[in-house]
């Protein structure tokens, strides 16, 4: 951490490539947070390794990705497979429009064999009529991607805590907590249809997340 990178010249050497993809592969390391330019200087390393993050900002990721990811041995129990019809209450807590058809299911993620995070999904059901407990319990992105051939492009997301419900201390043995951290997500595929609202409500003691930010002042603020 904090030293210079090679310039230019050494990395087009060294890799063999052209000095556009050299700036791209700087840029790109810029903007995950990897490396710092410093003007007239170069460009220097501050990376600073950290615990793998159970959930990373700017990327969807399914549960089985992101225990792959930490590499950590994962599970998903499907607890509750139901279907419902969105009422004013749902609407209200999802986004979906009232009427709406939906998957209602309730899946228990484990770690290393220990129950932390509980999910609530609402799913569309005319976007993935097949569903079913099985998918679920495997992977439902892998089921819409490469079987359904849907292209998932982005998402909306609340983060919050919650005082743990009867529900939560059923299933997550919470300890002295008596509160829950809650990833509220909105999920859009590529024709703009919101096919999914899931709750993931994760034990206090298990939830981080990471990301890179950047300041941006505008030069009037401090005429």
């Amino acid at each position: 951490m904090g030293h210079l990178l090679p310039s230019e010249n050494t990395l087009i050497e060294e890799f063999g490539c052209s000095r556009n993809t050299v700036r791209r592969a700087v840029s790109e390391l810029v903007r995950e947070g990897y490396a710092q330019t410093r003007q007239g200087l170069g460009v220097y390393n501050i990376f600073h390794p950290l615990e793998p993050s159970s959930y990373t900002m700017g990327v969807i990721e399914s549960f089985r990705e992101s225990s792959s990811r930490t590499h950590q041995p994962a599970r998903t129990r499907v607890i509750l497979f139901s279907t419902c019809t969105a009422d004013a209450a749902i609407a209200r807590l999802t986004g979906f429009e009232e009427g709406t058809e939906l998957f209602y299911l309730q899946r228990l993620h484990e770690i290393s064999g220990v129950p932390l995070i509980l999910n609530h999904n609402y799913f569309r059901r005319d976007c993935m009529p097949g569903l079913t407990p099985q998918i679920a319990e495997a992977s439902i992105y892998r089921y819409l991607e490469q079987e359904l051939h849907m292209s998932i492009v982005t998402s909306k997301r609340t983060i919050t805590v919650e005082k743990a419900t009867p529900l939560d201390k059923q299933w997550i043995d919470l300890g002295e907590y008596d509160c829950l951290a809650v990833l509220s997500n909105q999920v859009f595929n590529s024709d703009g249809i919101m096919f999914e609202y899931t709750q993931s409500r994760h034990h206090p003691e298990i939830f981080r997340f990471q990301d890179n930010a950047i300041r941006r002042i505008k030069p009037e603020e401090f005429k």
